[in-house]
């Protein structure tokens, strides 16, 4: 389905080359105080020009249609929505009936019998984490003082992320990547065993985006590689306060007050313009396929602020469960 959460409950729409894009949020408690130039600093880490990025450029200008009155949340649930107008839908003529490999052209032609809109991914497309950075945005404040900040550690294998990218530029290929997040000034007792602790529902969130392919908590998969006396975190304090993190602030699925962190892998672009080769759907024979249109080498850039935006909505949620958040903020 295209919803998530209990309490504060967001609704993702619309297509990469359809009208529009956008996102219903549901459950937003009234008396925050939102405008429409709330979104621009976090859209803006999300838009595309930069080196390894797509060169498609939208306004990326979020119109707020309901449930804000008088720059303040009413209550009610909240439209917000995003035009698209730099599409060239002529790219992708051909792909009805040649499946990119990598992307999920053949899976939603499978799932939905052929009636899937396909241009640029259709519903399918990083676009729609535009509708993400938005929600996000009003669930940053919800969670205020609560600091989520996340950023690309390692790009293409490689620490050096510039050279990663126009190594990738220069092979007309891309890369992938893995982007870190620490949730700092969090509260304790979030999340509830057992399917629906914390990783399991943050780990839910963060795969409702594009290209994600891992996440790991802590130490995460090292974990495997420690004896136990190294990886237990000695607790200094009747508050939860650990000498080490290698829990990664989390401990049975409950949050312990300690910073939350964790790691996602992101894969690279499926798009590329190296010749690979696919089904011709109608003759059903193997041929090659040389993608064209916009496309980034290195998604990654830009996945930060939308795992931010994720896990922003997670914290939200669960702070409403937990009745931690104020009634009213600003």
């Amino acid at each position: 389905m295209n919803s998530f959460g209990r309490l504060f409950r967001i609704s993702v729409f619309g297509e990469s080359h359809g009208n529009q894009v956008g996102v219903l949020i549901d459950g937003c408690p009234a008396g925050i105080r939102i405008s429409e130039d709330d979104f621009t600093n976090d859209l803006l880490r999300r838009k595309s020009g930069a080196k390894g990025t797509t060169p498609r450029i939208e306004d990326d200008k979020a119109f707020i249609s309901s449930g804000v009155f008088n720059g303040y949340t009413s209550g009610s649930p909240i439209l917000i929505t995003f035009q698209n107008k730099n599409t060239k839908s002529e790219d992708y003529n051909k792909l009805a009936n040649f499946p990119r490999p990598g992307h999920a052209d053949l899976t939603a032609k499978m799932k939905y019998g052929g009636f899937n809109d396909y241009r640029g991914g259709g519903h399918f497309s990083g676009r729609l984490t535009l509708a993400l950075v938005a929600a996000g945005v009003i669930a940053k404040k919800l969670i205020h003082p609560v600091s989520v900040q996340a950023k690309l550690i390692e790009a293409g294998g490689l620490k050096d992320i510039n050279a990663a990218i126009d190594h990738a530029i220069k092979n007309e290929d891309s890369i992938g990547g893995i982007v870190e997040c620490i949730v700092e000034n969090g509260l304790s007792g979030l999340g509830e065993p057992f399917f629906d602790s914390f990783e399991s529902v943050l780990s839910h969130a963060v795969f409702a985006i594009p290209a994600i392919k891992g996440i790991e908590f802590g130490s995460g998969f090292q974990a495997a590689k420690m004896f136990g006396s190294q990886h237990n975190d000695q607790i200094m304090d009747s508050k939860g306060t650990t000498e080490s993190n290698f829990a990664g602030g989390i401990n049975g699925g409950i949050s312990n007050g300690n910073p939350i962190v964790f790691r996602v892998a992101v894969k690279p672009t499926s798009s590329i313009s190296k010749a690979q080769h696919t089904i011709n759907l109608q003759s059903n024979k193997r041929e090659e396929l040389k993608v064209t249109g916009r496309h980034d080498a290195c998604i990654a850039l830009r996945v930060p602020v939308v795992i931010e935006a994720v896990t922003a909505l997670v914290l939200a949620d669960f702070m409403l469960v937990e009745q931690k958040i104020p009634h009213v903020v600003s």
